[in-house]
């Protein structure tokens, strides 16, 4: 049985939101609700009645409501919740209009700024009138070729403002990836900075706008956000304009929200694309609101006044995430930059300067943060921090050792998995439950989460796929140019009919904790037992000699065989000592099938833009294919480094 790291005290439990909405559910519905799981199963067999709790206490603000929660609720897709409702995203998060802070923002050492509120509203409205005598309005795409800066914040709020669709991505793409995404949406306005700070050097971003500008001919007019300077030289650039001569015009005044249908988009995701075009995926404005107002509210325990900060780029969905916490009426902590620069301190100096209290990263951060050997309980006061949440990846359980070792005692460990695709979390965290090592807290609140066997058949204690067989107000309300919706349907429920199956390999434990053990398209099957890859790099990643790993099937004797690169800390060589060891230990820890065949030392992974791993790339190149979309890697040089590998021709 896992052990147990955390327990939330008494009094933590009492002050919680989530005790104060369980509390609330029983009063407005007449019904006893003595813990979490006796709510979660309310929030399953009331669906209807859930939300509209959710709502109320979330106090989610929408000019008209209509009579009806949800309609065609047994399809998926198909089902639609508040179809009669009448909102604007922009005006549940911009509620606050005082001098405390709104955004804290920091670049590096080299940019340290604080809006308030008031300010906060102030752009939002010279820039939405600016937008709006730009010809934008409702459905229009407004795009952000854009680092993580307040600046950013205030062009999607301005855009939403207006109705329009916001969609995004980070300034470190190339050209091509860029069109592969803003090709396919073809927004009317493209915002960006001059360039972004990262790892202590500037780089420039508007050589590659004159680029990709050059044939996305939608592009109305680029407003050009300041980062690396004032006064850009814009001339290489098409009716492109600075934001403060964009908006100089105008006044600050009251900012009339366009009240939009709930199912009307609100965003455009982009899938990881290394498997050809990104997918589009666009997500409601109803559903993206209600979804994240109960994250932050109810499951993360923002209260007005937190400071809630995580670390990502606006190419990754934490960003939209992020974002929607000023709908909780909390500070917004903003970082970008290279998050160990100029040493790995550098998001804990954070946190102390601006008293977070949520702090989220990635699993992989926190990995990093135990290879260098910090400690920052020792270095670093965190008195304010609460909660600590990580997602992207598997957090292992020496990840969750190390936290409470090596960051804070006293803290909620909220290992999260959900995805782009709904755009917010199936399981996740929970202030009023104890934390066991290397499970992930609970099923999130709404959220019809099963283990499914190949027969789509629930099942416990054994691994199986993660589905969700119930709807939920954030599944994408289509994706886009998939006019009869094949695409959409293909992505998440053609394994199961009417059960959205999410591609996640897991398992529960007795306690309705969560064990996840990769992607189900990553996982192996020597001798046609499916292993999931998390369990090897949860091994393989404790020696000291290892920096990182990824471990992929290839096909070999009419089998798969396990094999498993390596990065080695600098000056290393891989030898049969080391080798043995790390079969050894795999052995003793998973079983004799999970054991490497063979290990291979290598300088470089291929990852995503976002950070993750991509072990289909990989899979991909040891076997001959061509990898469809290599601009969607943020390094897609390393692919190279697997290209006819003599160690994997032979036995």
């Amino acid at each position: 049985m896992a052990e147990m790291l955390w327990q939330p005290s008494a009094k933590r439990i009492a002050d919680a939101n989530m005790t104060a909405f369980r509390q609330a559910v029983e009063k407005q519905w007449g019904v006893e609700l003595p813990n979490f799981a006796a709510l979660h199963a309310f929030s399953l067999d009331e669906m209807e009645k859930f939300w509209l709790s959710v709502r109320d206490f979330c106090d989610v603000r929408a000019e008209s409501w209509g009579d009806r929660v949800l309609v065609d609720g047994d399809k998926m897709p198909g089902a639609k919740f508040f179809p009669d409702a009448r909102l604007n995203f922009a005006e549940n998060l911009l509620r606050r209009r005082d001098d405390s802070p709104a955004l804290i923002f920091q670049a590096e050492d080299q940019v340290k700024r604080r809006m308030s509120w008031a300010e906060l509203y102030g752009a939002v409205s010279v820039l939405a009138q600016a937008l709006q005598d730009l010809g934008v309005g409702p459905g229009d795409r407004c795009a952000g070729f854009v680092p993580n800066t307040p600046e950013t914040v205030v062009a999607m709020l301005a855009a939403t403002s207006l109705g329009a669709v916001w969609t995004s991505c980070s300034p470190d793409f190339g050209v091509n990836g860029v069109l592969d995404r803003f090709g396919q949406t073809k927004p009317k306005i493209l915002f960006t900075a001059d360039g972004y700070h990262y790892n202590g050097k500037s780089h420039d971003s508007l050589g590659r706008v004159a680029e990709f500008t050059a044939d996305l001919t939608t592009v109305e007019k680029i407003i050009v956000l300041p980062m690396l300077s004032d006064a850009p030289d814009l001339s290489d650039l098409a009716n492109a304009v600075t934001l403060a001569e964009a908006t100089a015009p105008y006044t600050p005044g009251e900012i009339a929200f366009t009240q939009m249908p709930f199912n009307d988009p609100l965003y455009i995701m982009y899938s990881s694309g290394t498997t050809g075009k990104p997918k589009c995926i666009v997500h409601g404005i109803g559903g993206a609101l209600i979804t994240h107002m109960k994250e932050h509210i109810i499951h993360c325990d923002a209260k007005p006044g937190d400071r809630v900060f995580y670390f990502t780029t606006c190419g990754w969905m934490m960003w939209n995430w992020l974002v929607t916490a000023l709908a909780a009426e909390a500070t917004l902590i903003l970082y970008d930059g290279a998050p160990t620069y100029p040493d790995a301190n550098v998001l804990f100096d954070l946190a102390d300067e601006t008293e977070m209290t949520l702090f989220g990263t990635s699993a992989k951060f926190i990995d990093a943060l135990a290879k260098f050997g910090l400690d920052p309980a020792s270095t670093h006061d965190l008195s304010t921090v609460r909660t600590m949440t990580s997602t992207g990846s598997v957090l292992a359980p020496e990840g969750f050792d190390y936290v409470y070792e090596h960051v804070k005692k006293d803290i909620c460990l909220s290992s999260m998995s959900g995805g782009t695709d709904l755009l917010g979390c199936f399981v996740g965290g929970n202030p009023t439950l104890p934390v066991y090592r290397g499970e992930i807290q609970c099923r999130v609140l709404g959220m019809s989460v099963e283990v499914y066997d190949d027969s789509a058949q629930p099942i416990y204690d054994e691994k199986g796929e993660m589905v969700c067989n119930k709807p939920f107000p954030s599944m994408p309300v289509y994706f886009w140019d998939d006019e009869d919706g094949a695409r959409y349907r293909s992505a998440y429920f053609e394994r199961f009919p009417n059960v959205w199956c999410q591609g996640d390999f897991v398992s529960r434990s007795e306690r309705e904790g969560w064990i996840i053990y990769g992607r189900s398209d990553a996982t192996l099957n020597p001798g046609g037992v499916r292993i999931g890859t998390a369990e090897i790099y949860r091994q393989v990643e404790q020696f000291d000699e290892v920096v990182e790993g990824i471990v992929i099937g290839q096909e070999w004797d009419n089998d798969t065989r396990v094999v498993l690169f390596v990065i080695l800390r600098d000056g290393l060589s891989l030898d049969d000592d080391l080798i043995d060891r790390i079969r050894k230990r795999v052995r003793q820890n998973c079983t004799p099938r999970h054991v490497p065949a063979k290990v291979v030392q290598v300088t470089d992974i291929p990852r995503t833009k976002s950070g993750k791993i991509t072990e289909l790339a990989v899979r991909d190149v040891v076997h001959g294919r061509d990898v469809k979309n290599s601009e969607a890697l943020a390094n897609p040089e390393a692919l190279d480094l697997y290209r006819g590998l003599p160690a994997l021709q032979s036995a």
